[in-house]
């Protein structure tokens, strides 16, 4: 299921996500962890200190009762004629412990003065203490066992002479007490679970140990004493949490989410105003928070935002207007400038001698490239292809200027050379902008096919002849137009044969480059163009955009792009 948004919410919904149920959440959450693990810190703390209460009591009680023992019974006499029916007896007769015949080997002691009266006394202190039981035992230290001698326990009791297990460790150091400290063992048993057992010795007129008066605690002993304990401070932390909770919440709701909801509602009203056309309002202005902290901040700081962009609104109207005059004087310019270069092809449909076609691609609204063709006379074509130096506007204008300059020396009959210097000389005289463009310019004889031709500074032509693939021409380079006022132009001649080409570029062709960085380059020109050497003007230009498109991709134009396509096919009253 999609999240919703708050404005999808219904207002029950609003007021479950609210920020005030998070934190009254949040807060109940926090407290009942942090109750919980102070509850088992505090549990285990008062477990250690109440359990140390519980031995000590308890051996205090070993020691009360081992005294008591003393008056009213023997209970030195008693131990020992037990011990000795016990280690009289053979291991097979010891193994039979709860048999009926076990019992009855002990059965006199059972019916002594002695025992009777230490079963009432340790029963008396069994039924005022605490304690899980209370018995008088010795232990056979070579079995490592604990054989009974009085124990009063009514529900579980272990008659005279019965025995069991118990673990070497805790008894021996029972056996090996040096009188100093609590004597007390705590270990884990099959029967019991976990036991602690505290006690005294009782010792004969000659200082042997008879027998030891016992006291054992369990851990329900102790649990018992700590439920009390937890069910206060269970108690205590119920309500300290809603105490703590309601507070917190009340204090977040008037230092948080009513200041946090008073900026979202002037954000909306806000908003409404701007669409309703009213400018004159100042939302956050007049909400007046002053919680001190970053809430408060926060609104001065959207309350400089609301002025800001009302400057801002106003400047952008004026500056979208101005926008919109440059944007509309530019696309006039681009206009004026596509038809300021030849674009109807073929351009002259009643010319047989050659085939011509060319683009200019600019990279932004207007570009700095150009090439232009016009015939001279009946007899002679003029094909040039130039590159401005500038772009946008003011490559615009250099490159009208420059046209028609090139155009008004070549139709004045000047060779390529000549129209070349002519032109430099013009734009020299007054070049404050200091820009200046390369051009190469071919004036071809129809009849004959010689081309002449001159280069200033511009990209060596491509030229096929009819049988063969096309090849770089690296031409003589004069200094470019508009650079120096003497610069002196060499031209060459080249004789074109039926089904010669020619291909002239700029250098926005070899320079266009990928995402990566790497230039398209003059190799992968030419082998664009031998991939199909006789193809015609149109079709070459064709082809070399898909090969550049191909190889660019996503990446920006930084450069415009000009191609001139030329076949030569021979004159015809020569044919």
């Amino acid at each position: 299921m999609p999240i919703k948004s708050i404005k999808e919410m219904s207002a029950h919904e609003r007021r479950v996500h609210s920020l005030s149920a998070r934190m009254f959440s949040t807060i109940v959450k926090s407290c009942i962890i942090l109750g919980l693990v102070i509850l088992i810190i505090g549990l285990g703390l008062y477990g250690l200190v109440l359990s140390q209460q519980y031995i000590d009591s308890a051996f205090d009680l070993s020691c009360s009762a081992a005294s008591a023992t003393g008056y009213g019974a023997d209970s030195v006499s008693l131990s020992k004629r037990v011990m000795e029916k016990y280690r009289s007896l053979s291991e097979e007769q010891i193994q039979s412990i709860g048999s009926s015949r076990y019992k009855a080997l002990f059965a006199e002691f059972e019916v002594d003065h002695d025992y009777e009266a230490l079963s009432d006394m340790l029963y008396s202190f069994l039924e005022h203490n605490d304690v899980y039981d209370v018995y008088l035992a010795m232990y056979d230290e070579e079995a490592s066992r604990l054989v009974y001698i009085v124990d009063p326990d009514p529900s579980f009791p272990y008659y005279p002479g019965e025995w069991e297990s118990v673990n070497r460790k805790g008894m021996e150091k029972f056996l090996n007490w040096d009188g100093e400290g609590l004597l007390y063992d705590i270990e884990k048993t099959d029967i019991y679970g976990w036991i602690c057992t505290t006690g005294t010795p009782i010792r004969d007129e000659s200082g042997n140990i008879c027998a030891f008066l016992l006291v054992d605690l369990t851990v329900n002993d102790v649990l018992r004493g700590m439920g009390p304990y937890a069910l206060q401070v269970s108690i205590a932390i119920v309500i300290i949490t809603i105490i703590m909770a309601g507070l917190l919440t009340r204090k977040m709701n008037k230092t948080v989410v009513k200041p946090i909801n008073a900026i979202a509602d002037a954000a909306v009203e806000y908003v409404n105003d701007k669409r309703n056309g009213v400018n004159d309002v100042d939302r956050f202005q007049t909400l007046n928070i002053r919680t001190g902290d970053e809430i408060e901040n926060l609104s001065l700081v959207m309350a400089d935002m609301e002025r800001d962009l009302t400057e801002i609104e106003s400047n952008l109207t004026e500056v979208t207007a101005k926008n919109e005059k440059i944007s509309t004087e530019l696309s006039l310019a681009a206009k004026i400038q596509a038809e300021f270069i030849p674009h109807v092809f073929p351009p002259f449909p009643e010319r047989t001698e050659f085939s011509l076609f060319a683009t200019m691609t600019p990279a932004k609204e207007v570009g700095g490239d150009f090439y232009d063709f016009f015939m001279i006379d009946d007899d002679h074509l003029c094909m040039l292809v130039a590159d401005v130096s500038g772009k946008g506007i003011p490559g615009a204008l250099f490159m009208m200027v420059s046209k028609i300059i090139i155009q008004s020396c070549a139709m004045l009959g000047q060779t390529a050379a000549e129209i070349l210097a002519k032109t430099n000389q013009a734009i020299c005289s007054n070049n404050e902008a200091q820009m200046f463009l390369t051009v190469w310019v071919g004036i071809l004889d129809l009849c004959t096919g010689k081309l002449t031709a001159a280069n200033a500074g511009h990209e060596y032509p491509m030229i096929k002849a009819p049988d063969g693939d096309y090849e770089m021409l690296k031409d003589r380079h004069g200094f470019v137009i508009g650079g120096l006022d003497e610069s002196v132009y060499t031209e060459y001649e080249l004789q074109l044969d039926p089904g010669s080409r020619i291909f002239v570029y700029t250098d926005g062709l070899p320079e266009a480059t990928d995402e990566e960085g790497r230039m398209f380059g003059l190799n992968r020109i030419l082998d664009v163009l031998n991939e199909d050497p006789g193809a015609d003007p149109e079709k070459v230009i064709s082809n070399m955009n898909e090969a550049v498109d191909g190889f660019v991709k996503n990446a920006e134009q930084f450069d415009d792009l000009t191609m001139l396509s030329f076949e030569y096919k021979g004159c015809t009253q020569n044919g």
